[in-house]
């Protein structure tokens, strides 16, 4: 027998007893199940179901607009009256006023969103009557920007104005908003300044400009929110940068380490042109962006079904703001709720 022949029928020897073996062999026992520890290095969110303590009677309708003051109250802005109601982060009722402040659609009051200026003073967009509102704390009506009762766009007056920047030094920048597209500056004194901005959208311009606010240099940040991104201008109205193909902007909170949340849904295409786009919404987002644009964290809040919602579901958030423990307040418009998501780390 040649050397090959002899070395193929070694290999055909050792085959069949390797696979004789195998078939006698006891089988391998299957790996046991992997465990993993419980513990997740993302931040995570639980509804508070409990909070707000609303009073009997006292209503809360849709609700676009919510604040923090500097004593950790918690101030909403609905459309139902009274509309301006103040909370504690704990959930207590405070005092509510209003009646007959704001301005009227057939459906609704103009109530769209609400800041507190280092003054304490209260300012309120109402979009039913073209207005800006300057109020105390109690409700006392002190300043009125923009003509009542009267659409325009011009010096002295708005297009459904939509929020408002207030700066340390009393300067006020004002996003006008639904039926224009432009940020009217004002001084101190409520005295014009300037404007900037128009239906497009190129750097600068707008459709929808939403909401407003401002970083610890002064910068300004605006939800343009049919154009899907977030524009940044220094206070003169240059441009600085955009935010988009992120999400579409409804509300903005910036805290005092220049962390800048903001509330809406994905990105998505327009559903129908007369309406302001993703009405409804296709999701519900919660984004932390820090001052270049990069985001830093992101939050889903699943959306409620119309009329079936449930607690820590959310239908067409619109206003945001979070507390110096990391919660954050969030309010909707078809969910018609003002709700509390704790923070878990």
């Amino acid at each position: 027998m040649n050397c090959c022949l002899r070395r193929n029928v070694l290999w055909g020897l050792a085959f069949w007893t390797l696979a004789a073996t195998a078939q006698t062999a006891e089988p391998y026992p299957p790996a046991p199940p992997p465990t993993y520890p419980p513990i997740t290095l993302s931040t995570w969110y639980e509804v508070d179901p409990n909070w707000p303590q609303r009073p009997e009677g006292m209503p809360l309708g849709r609700t676009p607009g919510v604040f923090l003051d500097d004593k950790d109250q918690v101030w909403l802005f609905t459309r139902a009256n009274p509309p301006v109601q103040i909370y504690t982060t704990e959930g207590k009722f405070v005092r509510a006023w209003g009646e007959g402040l704001i301005g009227a659609t057939p459906t609704s009051l103009g109530s769209h969103q609400i800041k507190i200026d280092h003054e304490g003073m209260v300012w309120l967009a109402d979009t039913a009557n073209h207005v800006v509102l300057k109020c105390t704390p109690d409700g006392k009506r002190l300043q009125t920007l923009g003509t009542p009762g009267r659409y325009g766009c011009d010096e002295s007056h708005f297009n459904r104005p939509t929020d408002m920047a207030i700066m340390p030094d009393g300067q006020v920048f004002v996003t006008d908003g639904y039926g224009n597209a432009r940020v009217v500056h004002f001084d101190a004194q409520g005295k014009f300044v300037k404007q900037w901005g128009k239906q497009g959208t190129a750097p600068g311009e707008f459709s929808l400009p939403h909401a407003i606010a401002y970083d610890s240099q002064g910068r300004l940040y605006v939800a343009d929110r049919n154009n899907a991104r977030i524009q940044v201008f220094e206070q003169s109205g240059r441009f600085v940068d955009q935010w988009q193909n992120i999400m579409v902007p409804w509300g903005i909170w910036i805290a005092a380490d220049d962390a800048i949340w903001v509330c809406g849904c994905s990105p998505m295409p327009w559903a129908e042109k007369d309406k302001p786009l993703s009405c409804p919404p296709k999701d519900q987002l919660i984004v932390r962006f820090d001052v270049t644009g990069r985001v830093r964290q992101l939050w889903t809040v699943p959306k409620g079904a119309d009329g079936e919602e449930q607690p820590g579901e959310l239908n067409w958030v619109h206003g945001i703001a979070v507390d110096r423990q990391g919660n954050i307040y969030a309010t909707d418009i078809i969910g018609e709720r003002a709700q509390k998501f704790v923070r878990h780390n």
